[in-house]
């Protein structure tokens, strides 16, 4: 089987710069592709030098996540323009909104999400999302500006299943992350029931959104911390988990997501 992670952050110090050593054992486990999400302009030319080391495998992702938009400079567009026109089969993401993070000032983050949401759109580029606690908000703003026409996916999917519908009538995908399989999200778990097959991906956040201890087969920590990061060759158990739960075989839905994420990400 092939597996297809629609979500990580590969270029994350927390890595300590083993990136090639995690490509090599997440290859070993029959991962063949990878989305790379770039956060701000800072760690955007680590994301470009991962898709340079690894092409074909690391898709490339730039976008301006709302933690940081505080932190974007006045020419922060034209930057991000720059990353996609020269960084070969690259995406835009990580964008959204933020409710959730306490302190995390809201203003601002609508601007900066439509202003990528429409670089998005012109360039008819798949958008990663993320959102927490607004997304009657983000409903409203994807119904009311301009997307990209091949989708856009909403990572680690955590909203209402009443939302499913109306979100994949304007090109949502569903991402379900490994750190649903954990025994307190049933919720999260019960809506991706009701997410369609062809609307479906899996991902792994890595190093974010750990597993349950007994599911995670790839242990990994922070070399400065010695805190548990979540390694992305964890994707096949989560592949495996999603096929249970959806009472498929694995092989079923492995065709399934590849033929979904082929389809937003491109070939």
């Amino acid at each position: 089987m092939k597996f297809y992670d629609a979500h990580n952050h590969l270029q994350d110090e927390r890595f300590g710069g083993r990136q090639a050593e995690l490509v090599a054992e997440s290859r070993a486990v029959g991962v063949v592709q990878m989305v790379v999400n770039g956060s701000c302009e800072s760690d955007w030319p680590q994301v470009a030098e991962l898709a340079r080391q690894f092409p074909g495998f690391v898709r490339p992702s730039f976008g301006y996540h709302p933690w940081y938009v505080g932190e974007r400079t006045a020419r922060w567009q034209e930057v991000l323009r720059g990353w996609l026109d020269r960084t070969p089969g690259a995406v835009v993401g990580e964008i959204g909104l933020d409710r959730w993070k306490p302190g995390l000032p809201y203003e601002g983050q609508e601007e900066v999400f439509l202003a990528q949401l429409g670089i998005a759109a012109e360039r008819n580029l798949a958008a990663s999302i993320h959102c927490l606690q607004t997304w009657g908000r983000l409903l409203e703003l994807l119904r009311d500006h301009p997307r990209p026409t091949r989708g856009f996916v909403l990572h680690s999917y955590g909203g209402p299943v009443e939302m499913v519908v109306p979100l994949a009538k304007l090109g949502a995908y569903f991402s379900f992350p490994g750190y649903y399989m954990q025994d307190r999200k049933v919720r999260q778990r019960e809506t991706f029931k009701s997410v369609p097959p062809d609307r479906l991906l899996i991902e792994t956040d890595a190093p974010d959104q750990l597993l349950p201890d007994t599911a995670n087969m790839h242990l990994l920590v922070d070399g400065r911390t010695g805190r548990p990061l979540n390694h992305p060759a964890n994707l096949p158990a989560v592949y495996h988990f999603m096929a249970e739960l959806r009472g498929i075989s694995a092989v079923e839905l492995a065709a399934q997501v590849e033929g979904n994420f082929l389809r937003l990400f491109g070939g």
